[in-house]
């Protein structure tokens, strides 16, 4: 029976905590920043948790 692996985009842009969270990265932080407010920019540097919609789809990926 071969190994389940995991998607590979999947392992790049989430984290587990320690309590079995999932943290990601909030998007339109990459390019384009100019026009974004330093106070916008400000707000997407923190990392936030998966909401509860998407988690079960997020742990299939993860294979946790």
């Amino acid at each position: 029976m071969p190994k389940v692996k995991t998607k590979s985009g999947a392992k790049k842009r989430f984290a587990l905590t320690g309590t079995g969270k999932v943290k990601r990265k909030h998007a339109f932080k990459s390019h384009i920043l100019t026009k974004k407010t330093t106070k916008q920019k400000r707000g997407l540097t923190h990392t936030g948790l998966v909401s509860s919609a998407d988690m079960n789809r997020v742990r299939q990926m993860l294979n946790i």
